[in-house]
């Protein structure tokens, strides 16, 4: 099969963003103030924080906290936090739930030929652009066509796309090059939208000041760069409009979490999207809330270099992973909201299973595996790095040191900024460091990612950091790509044989997957957290109760 050539491309911006820790921007605290309001502004308003006046004093206001700032307004590039505002303005041809099944966004059906090679899509009558121009077919080869040939952000998920074409004016044709779950790509939250014809027209500069041309129930009204983005319904989106629904969603772009929390709790915002782990308890004593926790797509691993004494051996690392006390990890680094993993995909992402086995906290199977190993004392030294930046991997590294020690095992614990632990780890395996801590989540929704980007052999490493290299393991998840659309029970057995030789062979410690929890006040309904949108909440089911 044809190797993914931009698979592992999902680079140093998505991690580097997600390193970050809790704050999406690297720097926000840098930002002393926004540039001019006539610069940045998409349209004459009002400033959304003055009181409300008479003739506005009818509109239904969502006040939101965010840390989402944005680093571009062409959804084409957009590959960061402003997937936020993509998601609320912009649409695909189809979504993904939250449970892994799809469900029609602009096109209403779809089919996939036999061979996996041929996917058609049928698309919804009667969708208007904010632009007021109309979607067929013609616009939604446009907008992927000048995605695929800008070639920025995620452009390089349509890779195994060979040919788009309209195969008539409401029904659009997708050939391929290999046998592909080409659903998971068309319902991405990068590189997948759908915008006007007109729009797909236009270059980066044009969308750069403010302008948009999507489907989605929300259009910019107003943008100041790290301050505000203000959103104003579509009164034409194909979906409608119930009066118990809001006419405006104004966002505040707050980095710090406590300020956040203060925010919610003082009913200065009606959500918070991003809160201090610490104040979950609280929020949920609190009768004037209902507190959501979910399953996210983030998940922390250990990548063990394989290439290097003693941890070449796998009778060391198997004891390694014996040796971790894994509820003590998520306890301390993630405050409980997240549960041990099986292996490196995810619990809710495809295609993940409870058949993949575990490792549990056993010191003495640990030492007896250490000593058939020939160290039955420990007495060697490792290297451990993890970014500086993440606070969570800060936390818990002590804990991988102690548990390692009492088996006789020295760890160095060696914090470094992102781009300093990457770049070492890239170089020469015999030369780089022991145990690299990373966290990581998938462009699409689909393990294949994980599962490929970081155990795949590689001939120059990557982001397979351990330096594994398995060809009975790349067989079978490659293998069980090509199969995904056409036979995904074959594919979901060969996936679990490639997760469980990675559970036997322990290049990784597989750490936890993480949860979200976010607390919504009682005279809202209508959210809901969809894992395969992380960096998304939609505004458009929200409502008010009462």
């Amino acid at each position: 099969m044809k190797r993914l050539p931009f698979f592992l491309l999902i680079g140093l911006l998505t991690l580097a963003l997600v390193q970050c820790g809790p704050k999406p921007t690297a720097t926000p605290e840098e930002t002393t103030a926004p540039p001019p309001a006539e610069e940045t502004e998409a349209a004459p308003t009002e400033e959304p924080t003055e009181e409300p006046t008479e003739a506005t004093a009818e509109l239904k206001i969502l006040r939101v906290a965010a840390t989402a700032s944005v680093t571009t307004w062409d959804p084409s590039a957009s590959f960061s936090t402003e997937a936020l505002y993509m998601a609320n303005i912009y649409e695909p041809l189809i979504w993904i739930r939250p449970d892994g099944t799809f469900e029609p966004a602009l096109a209403e059906s779809w089919e996939v030929s036999d061979d996996g090679l041929v996917w058609t899509f049928h698309l919804r009558e009667g969708v208007k652009f904010h632009d007021g121009s109309t979607l067929n077919a013609d616009a939604v080869v446009a907008s992927i066509e000048r995605t695929r040939e800008m070639g920025t952000g995620a452009a390089w998920i349509w890779w195994m796309v060979e040919s788009i074409e309209a195969v008539d004016d409401m029904t659009v044709r997708f050939t391929l090059s290999t046998p592909y779950p080409l659903d998971r790509v068309a319902a991405s939250t990068y590189a997948a939208w759908i915008m006007s014809p007109n729009a797909a027209e236009k270059d980066s500069d044009w969308f750069e000041q403010a302008n948009e041309a999507g489907t989605g129930p929300w259009m910019l009204e107003s943008y100041t760069p790290d301050e505000e983005i203000v959103l104003t319904r579509f009164e034409d989106y194909w979906g409608g409009w119930d009066d118990d629904q809001f006419d405006k969603v104004v966002i505040r772009i707050v980095p710090e979490q406590v300020v956040q929390a203060q925010m919610l709790e003082g009913g200065e915002v009606d959500l918070a999207l991003s809160l201090p782990v610490e104040t979950y308890e609280k929020f949920k004593a609190n009768p004037n809330f209902v507190v959501y926790e979910d399953d996210t797509l983030f998940n922390y691993v250990a990548l063990l270099n394989t290439q290097k004494e003693p941890l070449n051996n796998k009778l060391v690392r198997q004891a390694i992973a014996y040796a971790i006390p894994y509820e003590d990890i998520v306890e301390v680094g993630a405050g409980g909201l997240g549960q041990q993993a099986r292996g490196p995909v995810p619990h809710g992402l495809w295609p993940y299973s409870d058949e993949v086995g575990q490792y549990t906290y056993d010191p003495e199977k640990a030492r007896e595996l250490l000593a058939e190993a020939g160290y039955p004392d420990g007495g060697f030294s490792l290297v451990l790095t993890h970014a500086a930046e993440n606070l969570s991997e800060e936390r818990f590294a002590p804990i991988i040191r102690d548990a390692l020690a009492d088996l006789g095992i020295e760890v160095e614990i060696r914090p470094m900024l992102w781009s300093q632990q990457w770049e070492w780890a890239k170089g020469d395996p015999a030369e780089a460091q022991d145990i690299f801590l990373l966290l990581w989540w998938p462009t699409i929704s689909d393990g294949y990612d994980n599962l490929s980007s970081m155990f795949h052999c590689e001939d120059e490493p990557f982001f397979n950091l351990c330096y594994y290299c398995n060809p009975e393991y790349d067989e079978l998840i490659d293998t069980a790509l090509e199969l995904t659309a056409t036979d995904p029970e074959k594919a979901q057995e060969l996936y679990i044989q490639a997760m469980n030789i990675l559970v036997e062979d322990s290049p990784a410690l597989f750490l936890y997957d993480t949860r979200v929890f976010r607390p919504v006040p009682t005279y809202l309904t209508g959210y809901e957290y969809n894992p395969n949108y992380p960096f998304s909440t939609f505004f458009y089911p929200i409502r008010l109760a009462h």
